[in-house]
């Protein structure tokens, strides 16, 4: 049963790893392709709440968000596979903060191609979140310590 586990646990991960490890790779002096996609999303997001809020958002460094988020899935996943409830509280993290910022769905029309296509995304990041919520709630269902069951002994007579 803990092989299973632990095999559950590494190809949970994987998702995240080689993710990072493929973001890690193409990362330049301008944070990469992944940079790229995320700036338009990043500035709208501070204009939406610089109006809300009434204040000035200071601008988001791309490049250090990036590399935020390389460390968030990369140590996440592997303290993920190793059963660490840290790690899936860093991959959490990352898909509370990257899920409603990359896979913006409510910013198209409902019967749209992208619509569709970003929906699923923000589903299936969804689902994985719901994942690692079950994750985290099984280890704090299990206790740190089992204490054994005394056998009665028999008396000798």
């Amino acid at each position: 049963m803990s092989f299973l586990s632990f095999l559950g646990r590494i190809l949970f991960a994987s998702l995240f790893i080689l993710s990072a490890w493929q973001i890690f790779n193409e990362f330049d002096g301008t944070g990469g392709p992944f940079a790229k996609e995320l700036n338009p999303k990043l500035t709208v997001l501070r204009k939406n709440l610089s109006t809300k809020l009434g204040v000035r958002i200071p601008n988001i460094n791309v490049r250090q968000f990036t590399a935020t988020i390389i460390f968030l899935k990369g140590v996440g996943g592997i303290l993920f596979v190793f059963g660490s409830r840290f790690g899936s509280v860093l991959l959490l993290l990352h898909l509370a903060i990257i899920t409603p910022l990359l896979y913006d769905f409510y910013n198209y029309r409902p019967n749209s191609l992208k619509y569709n296509l970003l929906l699923k995304d923000f589903v299936q990041n969804v689902a994985l979140s719901g994942a690692l919520l079950f994750f985290i709630g099984m280890k704090n269902s299990i206790p740190k310590r089992q204490l054994k069951k005394k056998t009665p002994k028999s008396k000798a007579n």
